[in-house]
């Protein structure tokens, strides 16, 4: 008898259903994952209508953002880190208190957004978006 050394066999993977296998891979991983959506501002509008609402100026201070990125409350210069300790302390003296935001055609966006998130800080919840000065 002679010994002599067996052929090795070349493994192999079967790759015949690899096509069915990634696609219900695909199939799963669409079915199982959620989708985040993004929700936006969180802003109640008016109902569409004419009719004006009077408010009394007590209960208004005017917030304008400046071409030079800079924030005045009621005609005073302030700085935008400091906004929100200003107006949580209009706010205390004032709940009713809306705060009217007007933005210079000029001014940078990083500066509005800013300045909404120290609105935001500061508790404000009536905030007026006014149309950005033509001037």
């Amino acid at each position: 008898m002679i010994i002599g050394k067996k052929k090795e066999k070349d493994v192999e993977i079967p790759s015949a259903s690899l096509a069915d296998i990634v696609f219900l891979l695909l199939i799963f991983f669409l079915v199982t994952t959620s989708i985040d959506t993004e929700k936006g501002l969180d802003l109640v509008l008016p109902p569409p209508g004419k009719e004006e609402i009077k408010i009394p100026k007590k209960n208004i201070t005017n917030l304008f953002i400046n071409a030079a990125g800079q924030a005045m409350i009621d005609n005073e210069v302030v700085d935008v880190n400091q906004l929100a300790g200003i107006i949580k302390e209009k706010l205390f003296e004032n709940p009713l208190l809306i705060v009217s935001l007007k933005t210079h055609k000029d001014s940078e966006y990083n500066v509005y957004v800013h300045v909404l998130d120290q609105l935001k800080k500061a508790g404000a919840k009536r905030i007026s978006l006014a149309d950005p000065d033509e001037e």
